[in-house]
């Protein structure tokens, strides 16, 4: 289980700030921080080599071709982006394990039968099954948001739930993020192939 610690202090110029959309991978000490609403982030690492890396996933659904980019904002693709940058510093892909949390049920549905955390919960789950990469610790799901700090040098995660400030903030951020996503799906122009 990830540690909960409600005494936790970090200073802010003492982390690195995971946004909605976002990876970083890295083989040092830091310490990598998201606030998570619906949102999840996979915190994945390879205890031999130190590599050790965060996402922060929007959306379990895949990218929009035709407005395709290097943003991590889908499931999959924000995971192979993270994978993929982890074994250009010297990760190997076997050896990974993870870490998983997020998922809150804060934002609704009306289409769907699963809400936005449901669907990114599952996606995840489903992801790291068939990757085969073992999910060793998770907090997943609730009502709940939640702040997390990775701490890349011992692997360890710490999680605490979140005030109302910060639930307010979550939703907000979720929120305009995904109704951007709309947007750029809207305009997005014919993509051309050449062989």
């Amino acid at each position: 289980m990830p540690r909960l610690n409600s005494e936790l202090r970090i200073r802010h110029s003492d982390f690195i700030n995971v946004d909605i959309g976002s990876y970083y991978a890295c083989k040092d000490g830091s310490v990598l921080r998201t606030l998570l609403g619906s949102c999840v982030s996979t915190c994945l690492y390879d205890p031999l080599s130190g590599v050790a890396g965060m996402n922060h996933i929007l959306l379990s659904e895949v990218a929009d071709m035709k407005r395709f980019d290097a943003n991590a904002r889908y499931g999959i693709h924000a995971m192979e982006i993270l994978i993929n940058e982890m074994v250009k510093l010297g990760a190997i892909r076997n050896r990974i394990k993870a870490k998983a949390f997020g998922g809150s049920n804060v934002l609704r549905s009306l289409n769907d039968n699963m809400s936005p955390g449901e669907k990114n919960i599952k996606f995840i789950v489903e992801y790291l099954e068939m990757e085969r990469i073992p999910l060793m610790a998770k907090d997943l799901g609730g009502d709940k948001t939640r702040v997390i700090f990775f701490h890349t040098d011992t692997f360890e995660v710490f999680v605490r739930k979140t005030s109302t400030s910060q639930t307010k903030q979550a939703i907000s951020k979720e929120t305009t993020r995904k109704t951007q996503v709309v947007e750029e799906k809207d305009q997005a122009g014919d993509i051309e192939l050449f062989e």
